[in-house]
């Protein structure tokens, strides 16, 4: 298997619509800021490629999730490099695997990681996000639209929206172990596809539990894809769950 950074390229090429076609290197980008330039150093260094117009969304999002994280605490990530080696990698990541035109959930979105950046980075997509802390949901709100993106928050609990809606997908980073997790969504399975995780190298043991407390009866998991996290020896793990007896139409082969 290639390491993340070897294809960073490929992915950024493969998550963006086919409408976009040069990436910012090749574009002429009149008056770029001074953060502007030092966001597009963090991604070349990092090998990531990506139009004009989605670095310039990229610069402004963290921009405002910095201004709010002097009031709220968001990130941990307050600097270009954090940004892109965690959290613009990790949305890349996700967006590797979601397909064009799919409605996706991002669950506990939180300061807008993955959701706010796939919106970004997929617009070929529809992005719900979903947090259920009132302040974090309105500094969403505030987020999307100063971005002006065509993104819908819900402030409540996912499991909540799932009784009204269906989407293609989940999306889960940071937010709880795979056991409760599993817990929240034990009656929603009828209303989306399949749930996207990541993960640190703790899955296998969070699998464990997951299975100990009788969660993983009927839910396949698959492991889709592994990345180094930055910093460390560990990595990054993409998880593919969803009942078994749909494992067929997301993957091929055996579960994992």
């Amino acid at each position: 298997m290639e390491s993340f950074p070897r294809r960073a390229k490929r992915r950024a090429a493969d998550a963006a619509p086919s409408s976009v076609t040069e990436p910012y290197d090749q574009q002429r980008i009149p008056d770029v800021s001074q953060s502007d330039n030092q966001l597009i150093d963090v991604l070349r260094r990092h090998e990531i490629e990506l139009p004009a117009d989605q670095i310039e969304l990229l610069g402004r999002y963290a921009e405002i999730v910095w201004e709010w994280n002097e009031k709220i605490n968001l990130t941990r990530h307050t600097d270009f490099e954090k940004f892109v080696s965690r959290d613009v990698v990790d949305s890349l990541a996700f967006a590797k695997f979601i397909k064009p035109g799919e409605e996706i959930l991002d669950v506990g979105s939180g300061g807008g990681v993955p959701g706010v950046l796939l919106a970004i980075l997929r617009p070929d997509v529809k992005v719900t996000l979903s947090e259920s802390v009132g302040k974090k949901s309105r500094v969403l709100e505030d987020v999307v639209a100063r971005l002006g993106l065509k993104v819908d928050v819900f402030a409540g609990r996912a499991e909540e929206l799932l009784k009204k809606r269906h989407f293609d997908a989940l999306t889960v980073r940071a937010v709880a172990p795979m056991k409760k997790i599993l817990e929240f969504l034990k009656l929603s399975w009828p209303s989306f596809g399949r749930l996207l995780l990541l993960k640190g190298p703790s899955w296998v043991e969070e699998r464990g539990e997951a299975r100990h407390f009788g969660l993983m009866h009927e839910i396949a998991l698959r492991k889709l894809y592994s990345y180094p996290l930055p910093g460390t020896e560990s990595e990054s793990v993409m998880l593919l769950l969803c009942p078994k007896d749909r494992l067929g139409e997301f993957v091929d082969g055996k579960e994992e």
